[in-house]
């Protein structure tokens, strides 16, 4: 079946096989990786990639994405199958047409860098913030090439899921 994934804010096309008891097939763009994947409780994964095994945990966040910890890495991901990116897009038109993005935290946790400054110009998947949550940092990306406007975000300070950190218009 064929999806998109939201990778950290950037759109990844995937195509998703299951090849087997919990094997399956991944096909991103393009790249084609194999993955034997078992569920080991609601948030918490074994998968076995490329011959190494990996525990993710996630966490389903308020905007219906997850959050998940591999390899000390936090990802942010939101999986749509055709119909509803179709959906999201039209619904986000004005985003991109080049109206704002608001970034906002995937989780609660503690502003530990703020990589940018007000009115900076940013590129796509460029680091913006990173924030520490489940004892792991996660930076997070600009969804689309911009300005940054309303730096929200401060160093050192506590957050919750859902905050406005900043806007990329």
């Amino acid at each position: 079946m064929h999806y998109v994934a939201i990778v950290n804010g950037v759109e990844r096309q995937v195509e998703i096989v299951e090849v087997g008891p919990e094997r399956y097939r991944f096909i991103l763009d393009g790249r084609v990786i194999d993955v034997d994947a078992r569920a080991i409780n609601e948030t918490n994964m074994s998968i076995v990639l490329d011959d190494h095994a990996y525990n993710i945990e996630s966490e389903r966040v308020a905007d219906g994405s997850q959050n998940l910890l591999l390899r000390g890495e936090v990802v942010s991901v939101d999986v749509l199958d055709l119909r509803k990116s179709r959906l999201r897009k039209v619904q986000e038109g004005a985003r991109s047409d080049g109206g704002p993005a608001e970034i906002t935290s995937p989780m609660p946790g503690k502003v530990v860098a703020v990589l940018v400054k007000e009115g900076q110009e940013v590129t796509q998947g460029q680091g913006l913030i990173v924030v520490e949550a489940m004892k792991m940092e996660n930076e997070l990306r600009s969804p689309r090439a911009g300005i940054v406007r309303e730096l929200k975000a401060k160093e050192g300070a506590a957050v919750d899921s859902g905050a406005a950190l900043c806007t990329v218009e």
